[in-house]
């Protein structure tokens, strides 16, 4: 095994889960069998990142495009979320992991929400990493949202104009209380973001794995980091400012 100096791993660490589809295709079995295999890479990864004491995962789970898919699936994905939230909240305990969810949660079946809303508020005292699950999420329908709650708050008197910043604006998204980001994972060969976090990825190394989801396992995680690890952050500093400790003007 790889050994990982944890003081260079990512604080946080977002993942596209991308192909349980295709996995179960190649395999010549039904759509729904690569998510349930999907949801044991999940456990496998939520626990060895916090075993890496990673601080921060968060994972795109649902997103607000993939209602348009067929009834069915939908109707399985959520019945799969449900019986995973419920599920795994015994494993959250013993890892000491948050559980939280961002996203369009109106969007999501009642019996569902009861289920995160518990596992949320069980969870809320743990202090290890927070597990961060994207339900019903988009990344434009987040700034849009945002967009328009500070639109109101202009409106209300709460806020000037003159004060809105980046600073702000990122106090009214889903992720107001995380930090953004620092390494993006998406599987199965597809080389785009999909709506994902795209405020918070401004600065995110990003990482395109060819493996589907439900066969990436520990091997590929540590492959992903070693990558990570491998890479210099300037955030539009030159490499001699970062080397020297310059200042950028």
């Amino acid at each position: 095994m790889h050994r990982f100096d944890k003081s260079s791993l990512p604080h946080h660490l977002a993942v596209i889960m991308d192909g349980n589809g295709r996995w179960a295709k190649q395999q010549m079995l039904k759509r729904i069998v690569g998510h349930q295999k999907g949801v044991e890479t999940v456990r496998l990864i939520v626990e060895e990142c916090s075993k890496l004491e990673i601080a921060y995962l968060t994972l795109f789970a649902f997103s607000a495009e993939n209602w348009l898919r067929p009834k069915t699936e939908v109707k399985a994905l959520m019945a799969l979320l449900k019986k995973f939230v419920r599920s795994e909240l015994g494993r959250m305990m013993s890892n000491n992991i948050r559980f939280n969810v961002i996203g369009n949660r109106a969007e999501l079946p009642a019996d569902i929400n009861a289920e995160i809303s518990a596992a949320i508020a069980k969870t809320e005292t743990n202090t290890g990493m927070l597990l961060t699950l994207a339900l019903s999420y988009g990344g434009r329908q987040e700034i849009a949202g945002a967009a328009r709650k500070i639109a109101c708050d202009v409106a209300a008197g709460n806020i000037k104009p003159e004060e809105i910043d980046e600073n702000t604006f990122n106090n009214y998204l889903y992720t107001a209380a995380m930090p953004e980001p620092d390494f993006l994972i998406r599987t199965s060969g597809e080389m785009r973001i999909s709506n994902f976090l795209l405020w918070q990825l401004a600065y995110t190394e990003l990482y395109f794995s060819d493996v589907n989801w439900p066969d990436f396992d520990k091997k590929e995680l540590y492959k992903a980091f070693r990558h990570y690890q491998s890479r210099e952050r300037r955030f539009g500093k030159t490499s001699d400012q970062l080397q020297t400790g310059m200042p950028t003007a």
